[in-house]
């Protein structure tokens, strides 16, 4: 007899992406502020998500200030318009770009316009995931330290919308020039498709 092992396979729908895109998103984010010291470590505390320990914050005005983002980009997902995620970190003396970690999105749009929805395996996302959050936490090792005060921005592109709420406004691409880029992982729910990578100010810029 013999027997063979299978992932459980699920129908992922436009919505069902956009969330899991989005929660990732979360973590990611709630994981570079950790990691990178942007945020006291007192104000964060260990949540087990994807199957690894993660740190998610404390501070009441992040959590707020990342939920109506969050949410506005995740209606975004939903009709295809997020183009790219970038969370910025600067000097807050001299309003200098430290780090410009950037989440690429590309999305099918097939399903987008009514077509039948891809299947995988959420295990399968979870685990690409989970990857990727561990190489954020791994980037200590090569990321300069940041010994300043450090405020962060979040900016969002997207694709010829309409409206757009009255709490976001313009901001330059806030670049880093001449900075040094790592790529990481990707993952993908076959509705999008998202790549993370960040750009720095290597130590001899510093």
């Amino acid at each position: 007899m013999q027997c063979q092992a299978q992932l459980q396979r699920s129908t992922i729908t436009l919505k069902g992406s956009a969330q899991i895109v989005t929660q990732y998103f979360e973590y990611a984010v709630q994981s570079i502020l950790y990691q990178r010291g942007v945020y006291p470590s007192e104000d964060f505390k260990q949540k087990k998500e994807y199957g690894i320990m993660l740190w998610v914050s404390n501070d009441e005005s992040l959590n707020k200030y990342l939920s109506t983002i969050l949410s506005q980009t995740k209606a975004w997902l939903e009709t295809g318009k997020l183009r790219q995620l970038v969370l910025v970190i600067t000097d807050v003396n001299t309003s200098e770009v430290l780090e410009r970690w950037t989440f690429d999105i590309e999305t099918n749009q097939e399903v987008v316009a009514g077509g039948k929805p891809p299947e995988k395996a959420e295990s399968e996302i979870k685990g690409e995931i989970a990857g990727i959050l561990r190489q954020i936490c791994a980037s200590v090792s090569f990321l300069p330290l940041l010994d300043t005060r450090c405020s962060i921005d979040i900016l969002v592109y997207t694709d010829n919308i309409d409206e757009v709420p009255t709490e976001w406004e313009d901001s330059d691409a806030r670049n880093i020039k001449n900075a040094e880029v790592v790529n990481l992982r990707a993952f993908s729910t076959k509705v999008h498709n998202v790549k993370t990578m960040v750009a720095y100010k290597s130590e001899d810029m510093l």
